[in-house]
């Protein structure tokens, strides 16, 4: 059995893949990787993911420009979740944030608070 067909997929064939920056490990993201975007990434270098909204498989930064570079890839015990070290160009939120984790829970009145700082502004990169 190859490496690929050694892992252990959801239903749907997906993988989850947690990115952290290679230097601070800050949490960028959180996507799924079928077999199709595991592989390509590895070949490549460049984190690719099947989008479920969207229904397709896509290259980090195809349309910002904002791409991740692979340092180092670990799975887990249990073969069924991946992360991955990355150089991260640009900001990984869509929103313009480096890290889509900028929100922060304030455990007692239960509200979000924007710890983040924004790197880009969304509407520039992301025209419609």
């Amino acid at each position: 059995m190859n490496f690929y067909d050694s892992l252990k997929y959801d239903s749907q064939g997906l993988i989850p893949a947690v990115i952290q920056d290679a230097k601070t490990k800050e949490v960028l993201m959180v996507a799924y990787m079928n077999k199709e975007a595991l592989k390509t990434t590895v070949e490549t270098g460049k984190t690719h993911f099947w989008s479920r909204s969207r229904q397709k498989f896509w290259l980090k930064g195809e349309s910002s420009g904002h791409t991740q570079s692979v340092k180092k890839m670990f799975l887990d015990c249990d073969l069924d979740t991946v992360v991955i070290l990355v150089e991260q160009i640009g900001g990984a939120c869509h929103e313009g944030y480096m890290s889509c984790f900028f929100r922060e829970l304030d455990q007692k009145t239960l509200e979000l608070k924007v710890t983040g700082k924004k790197v880009f502004d969304e509407k520039d990169v992301y025209k419609k």
